[in-house]
């Protein structure tokens, strides 16, 4: 077969095969929130007391629950029909078998206006707990005086999962189309923008079918938060790295007469730093491993294997289709070969002049202004939100909150779980009731009591042990809960032959909050470790890499303390997961080098050949265009996420957003470029790149544009 016919053979077999993977594992992108699991289960640290004492508390149960409480609210008063209503509702939902054992009686509020009912739903996973919340809601809720909202884990859990199931239609439509619009504007081309988004879901396709299987097989554990960043982060990686190629070919069809030679020497261009952008996140992600939250865990190979299907596609459909479409491609403004016009660096010339005048000045006026920003990260506040506080919308489950906080004891419905040796149990109730903020203690009998004059039951004993209910005073997520439960726990490990551990919603949540602490100290140096090695192995350099994550890990301190600021003056946030800044980090330190991998292989293969100042500023010139446009893609399909009412996926929406536009506007364009000036050669070592690069003026040795100082428009 002669080199022509191949040369449109394997481009040609490599189109086809993708659009077979996309026609098999497409689907699957609408096929993933059946297998996701938002359930208190899917965040639970796995070493914490609270697992210990959800494990063994399954060992009291004959099968596990999650109460649903139905919350009634009658202005004025609950009349006779009210309560009549009400029986009738408890009487069609035994009637339907959605409850799980034992429905509570109408349990009135002290003034009489609301009334609740605790029906315990199945809780092996959260989609029968869905179905069955759904159901609920449809017995219960009319129109009229008598309202009734089903609040509790259930209702929480079911309001989670239709939130997220808006991840398959709304968050992917959001962002293909802000995605389309800018590449519309960079290029100026109908059919450019087309291209990439293909193979935007072919790569989107291929991870969802992936972490489908994988998760079906229960290999991975997939939640809404991670399906949404799973999403944002295909379409922004694949299209970054699409940029970085595509410009690359067009600077090289102004070379080359022939697509293929012109391509093949665009590949051999981008191919390094891209492998290298998309190493770095990959390896940033799967550094969540060393967490000890199932959450976490998750979301690292989630991530990877979504950033893994970005690469493949940007580099083997994408590169298969511009070989056999060519300079088409670019219609109606088509580069031609052989033009000898300069192409304009517009703003980009600029700014380059700018920081050879004044870089020094540039890169201490930048880091000044960057460290004032990140004077106020401390101020963020990462201690936990309530349940009610979750959400940006007033969903069901919301109301039915608000309204049990309002006229009931708060912590009646998700009591302290205290387990402990059956021998022990008068000496645990009595320091139980010692601890301020408790409510009142109760043996677990094995079935629910609700009336107080009805006989006592023996406690229920398996294997030693005994199980109590404590109820706190205060709501499970409330700041004061929290406080009682870290009193509670030390006056119950105090007890003497009791051996307790306490668990429940409020311990899971102290737990998160200790174990996301112990992860940022944990993960982070182990992150910056990882990248500073593959800077060093890429840019073959010791200073480079160092001066890189530093200015990285800045950006990050000033965009935490903007967010500290933005969520509490602007948004009026009332606080944010302990998970936030973790992720944050993670995003914005690989996303972050990932840019300053761009500009730094350019800078490095300029100042071979001119030395570092004319290879800085030429470097600088050259992927100013196309980082940046890379940049308010990436930040675009990040702050799509906003369009989803969770307060966790609204901040990192922002946070990355304005992260790496902050990372892309200022520290890739001015200060990474004014410090590698300051630091001349000295950026290179010990490479020998440092010593054989005679450093010379720019006036004397800026490369001639033809020789590789050619960019897109």
């Amino acid at each position: 077969m002669s080199n022509a016919r191949r040369r449109w053979l394997l481009p040609a077999l490599l189109v086809l095969g993708w659009l077979v993977v996309g026609g098999v594992f497409g689907p699957y992108q609408g096929k993933l929130s059946e297998v996701q699991k938002n359930d208190n289960a899917a965040f639970l640290p796995s070493s914490a007391e609270a697992t210990e004492v959800a494990e063994l508390q399954e060992r009291f149960v004959d099968e596990p629950t999650v109460p649903a409480i139905v919350v009634y609210l009658h202005r004025g008063g609950l009349t006779l029909d009210d309560a009549r209503t009400i029986q009738g509702d408890i009487a069609k939902i035994r009637a339907a078998n959605l409850a799980v054992g034992e429905i509570s009686p109408i349990i009135p509020s002290r003034d009489g206006e609301a009334a609740q009912v605790i029906v315990p739903l199945a809780g092996a996973d959260g989609d029968v707990t869905e179905r069955e919340v759904s159901a609920l809601r449809e017995i219960v809720q009319r129109p009229g005086p008598l309202t009734a909202h089903v609040a509790g884990p259930s209702g929480i859990i079911a309001d989670f999962f239709e939130v997220f199931g808006a991840i398959d239609g709304l968050l992917i439509g959001v962002t293909a189309l802000v995605v389309a619009v800018i590449l519309v504007v960079v290029y100026r081309s109908p059919i450019l923008p087309v291209i990439v988004l293909t193979t935007v879901g072919l790569a989107l396709g291929l991870s969802a079918g992936v972490v489908y299987t994988l998760t079906k097989n229960g290999t991975l554990d997939l939640n809404g938060q991670s399906q949404g960043i799973l999403s944002v982060l295909v379409f922004g990686a694949t299209t970054d790295y699409a940029l970085l190629l595509i410009a690359r070919v067009r600077e090289e069809f102004g070379r080359h007469a022939r697509r293929w030679d012109a391509v093949r020497a665009a590949y051999r261009g981008a191919f390094e730093p891209i492998v290298a952008s998309g190493g770095t996140v990959i390896a940033g992600l799967l550094c969540l491993l060393f967490s000890d939250l199932a959450s976490n865990r998750s979301l690292g190979p989630i991530g990877a294997i979504g950033i893994v299907a970005a690469l493949l596609a940007s580099l083997t459909f994408l590169p298969a289709v511009l070989v056999l479409v060519g300079r088409a491609a670019f219609w109606p403004f088509q580069p031609r070969y052989g033009s000898d016009r300069e192409l304009r660096h517009g703003i980009w010339e600029r700014v380059a002049r700018m920081v050879d005048r004044r870089h020094r000045r540039i890169w201490i006026t930048t880091m000044v202004v960057l460290l004032i920003a990140a004077a106020f990260a401390p101020t963020f506040r990462a201690s936990g939100v309530t349940q009610t506080d979750a959400f940006l919308e007033r969903v069901d489950s919301v109301r039915g909150e608000e309204i049990l906080q309002g006229y009931f004891p708060a912590g009646f419905a998700t009591p302290v779980i205290v387990i402990g040796r059956a021998d022990a149990l008068q000496p645990m109730i009595t320091a139980a009731n010692t601890v301020d903020g408790v409510e009142a203690v109760t043996p677990f009998t094995g079935a629910l009591e609700f009336d107080p004059n009805a006989p006592a039951k023996a406690p229920k004993v398996v294997d030693g042990l005994v199980e109590i209910d404590v109820t706190l005073a205060d709501a499970a997520d409330s700041p004061t809960a929290i406080r009682a439960l870290r009193e509670l726990r030390d006056v119950m490990h105090d007890v003497p032959g009791a051996d307790a551990k306490v668990g429940g919603y409020t311990a899971t949540l102290l737990d998160t909050q200790d174990t996301t602490s112990r992860d940022l100290r944990t993960i982070v140096p182990i992150v910056l470790a990882v990248i500073f090695v593959i800077l060093a192995l890429l840019l073959r350099a010791l200073v480079a890499p160092v001066m890189l994550i530093a200015t990285v890990v800045l950006s990050f301190g000033a965009t935490l303390g903007v967010a500290a600021l933005v969520f509490e003056h602007l948004f009026g946030f009332p606080g944010s997961d302990p998970v936030v800044p973790l992720f944050a980090f993670v995003f914005l330190v690989a996303l972050g080098i990932d840019y300053n991998i761009f500009l730094m292989t350019r800078v490095r293969e300029e100042s071979l050949r001119h030395g570092t100042r004319a290879g800085t500023l030429t470097g600088l010139r050259v992927t100013g265009g196309v980082i940046t446009s890379a940049g308010v893609v990436l930040a675009a399909t990040f702050a799509a996420l906003s369009v989803l009412p969770i307060l966790f996926l609204a901040q990192m929406a922002f946070l990355v957003a304005f992260g790496v536009l902050l990372d892309t506007l200022v520290v890739r364009s001015l200060l990474v470029p004014a410090a590698t000036l300051e630091l001349g050669r000295r950026s290179w070592w010990p490479s020998r790149a440092a010593r054989i690069v005679d450093e010379v003026s720019v006036q004397d040795a800026r490369p001639p544009v033809a020789a590789g100082d050619r960019a897109e428009r």
